[in-house]
């Protein structure tokens, strides 16, 4: 029987921080929690650390290499090569403590097919298979263009059938697709609807990519269980207004602001220009984040990782930094990736709470005084058992 007892100056539960405690694992799950260590446990002790669930990234894309067109690349590449490059991004995620992640957007399939063949050691993948977008939409390349009511329908059904736990739809353009319009939708309120109600009579959620508020408002009124970035543009800026915050927080919709980004990368002059383009900026994240959060929206926290290389693998932390500087509190941010995040994917993960998936995360310091404390890793745990870094054994 494999028991360890984890023991830190402090716990974030999913919730709430607490004091010095134990948290007991046994067999790949949660114990219990303790404010001693019971006699002939295994103790794993960070003096002045923090235990916390596991984190949880919602929005990333396992086959881009984090490189220059690295979506854009992916058609050219061989089966091994995705392989690859899935197993990759997925150490680099566990390395900074993210235990499980929610693959929105792949090519034909490939990390589902990847998935199957079950590599043990890796965080869990969550997944949606290739976007459904409009014929030559937002990441058209990806195989998964429809049009019409019923071709969106077949393509439900064909993720379905390939295994997706989650549908992803592009509800409106995106800034990397040349050709496709940020500020407009991809398809009509009917198609969209029916792509909906498939998936629901699937039993699968289905999220939508909307940068536009026209989008945005479209994916509401059809039902979507969640909204990717949620941008809110128009040609006159970022509109939201109260009638749009209390329809999304009434129908309990999960909004993914993929905030975060490598400050070391110097992102070249003609991204920006897209960017700028396209209304998206920083500072209009950011606020857009603060206001859907003060508004009661479910935020849940997502990197867009592996998209290019502002937005590697492994960036979560940086992530949750920008929540934090959006105005959210260390404890908002945190349940974003934790708790939150793991209701919204349906899974028993992302609380330190007795009867659930021992996936922790023990870091140095506190990050309910210093969110950055998140990229100071002492130890990963996937179902109890330790990935990455080392505490101190005793």
């Amino acid at each position: 029987m494999n028991r360890i007892a984890l023991k830190a100056d402090r716990t974030f539960d999913g919730e709430r921080f607490s004091g010095p405690g134990v948290v007991l694992v046994e067999d790949g799950k949660i114990a219990g929690v303790a404010a001693t260590v019971p006699s002939d446990w295994q103790v794993q002790e960070v003096p002045g650390g923090t235990i916390l669930p596991g984190l949880i990234d919602a929005h990333v894309h396992l086959c881009a290499d984090s490189g220059p067109g690295a979506l854009d690349r992916l058609p050219q590449t061989s089966e091994g090569d995705l392989a690859a490059t899935i197993e990759q991004s997925l150490r680099i995620h566990l390395a900074a403590g993210v235990t499980t992640v929610r693959d929105l957007g792949d090519h034909n399939d490939a990390v589902l097919s990847w998935r199957a063949r079950g590599v043990a050691g890796l965080p869990h993948v969550v997944a949606a298979g290739a976007p459904i977008t409009s014929v030559g939409g937002h990441c058209w390349y990806l195989g998964g263009e429809a049009a019409g009511v019923e071709q969106l329908e077949a393509a439900v059904r064909v993720r379905a059938e390939a295994g997706a736990d989650v549908i992803k739809i592009m509800a409106s353009g995106g800034a990397m697709t040349p050709g496709s319009d940020t500020m407009s939708p991809q398809f009509t309120g009917d198609e969209l609807r029916a792509a909906v109600n498939q998936a629901h009579d699937l039993g699968l959620p289905i999220t939508a990519h909307a940068h536009a508020l026209s989008a945005v408002r479209q994916a509401l009124e059809a039902g979507v269980d969640g909204i990717e970035h949620c941008t809110c543009l128009t040609p006159d800026g970022v509109r939201i207004d109260a009638d749009l915050l209390d329809g999304l927080a009434a129908a309990g919709i999960a909004v993914c602001a993929t905030l975060g980004s490598d400050p070391s990368i110097v992102v070249p002059p003609e991204v920006l220009e897209m960017a700028a383009k396209s209304g998206i900026s920083q500072a209009g994240l950011q606020q857009t984040t603060r206001r859907l959060y003060d508004g009661g929206v479910r935020i849940v926290a997502g990197s867009d990782g592996g998209i290019a290389p502002p937005k590697p693998h492994g960036l979560l932390p940086a992530t949750l930094a920008e929540y934090v500087l959006a105005g959210l509190s260390e404890v908002a941010a945190l349940t974003a990736a934790t708790s939150t995040a793991a209701e919204v994917l349906g899974l028993r993960k992302g609380r330190v709470r007795p009867g659930y998936d021992a996936d922790l995360l023990v870091v140095k310091g506190d990050p309910a005084r210093d969110i950055s404390a998140l990229t100071a890793v002492a130890a990963v745990y996937l179902a109890g058992e330790a990935h990455s870094g080392s505490a101190e054994l005793r």
